[in-house]
């Protein structure tokens, strides 16, 4: 089974990044446990700051990926390039986010995303994408 986790603006600086809200750890360094907990899956890993490239992605990967799970970042309450994406491709996505985005400020708790998705998974901190993981086996 092949997973692709993709994750948005600002995630490659988790582990410096606001450590109160989401952790002390690389994205790095957790997504090598999940490798570790998954050997039998064939996890990859893509990040970018632009909302283009993961668009881009979700073009290349969409079609041929058995689950796609993003984590969108910013966009995910801003963009309906990354919506219309998600709704153009084959393969199923799931919404994670690390923090509970419903308890934070109030322009958080709208996703466009997450009607074009098959699920949402937010606030279990990093586990939120091994729960992600678990839901497509």
């Amino acid at each position: 089974m092949k997973i692709i986790i993709i994750n948005g603006p600002n995630l490659n600086l988790l582990g410096t990044r606001e450590t109160n809200v989401y952790g002390d750890q690389t994205f790095e360094e957790y997504f090598k446990m999940l490798q570790s907990k998954f050997p039998s899956l064939e996890l990859s890993y893509y990040q970018s700051n632009v909302e283009g490239e993961l668009i881009n992605k979700l073009h290349e990967v969409g079609f041929s990926t058995d689950g796609i799970i993003i984590n969108a970042g910013g966009y995910t309450h801003t963009s309906v390039a990354l919506r219309d994406a998600i709704a153009g491709i084959n393969s199923p996505v799931i919404e994670v986010h690390i923090s509970n985005i419903f308890a934070r400020e109030d322009f958080r708790h709208i996703s466009l995303i997450a009607p074009k998705c098959k699920g949402s998974i937010s606030g279990f901190g990093m586990d939120s994408y091994r729960l992600a993981v678990e839901s497509f086996i």
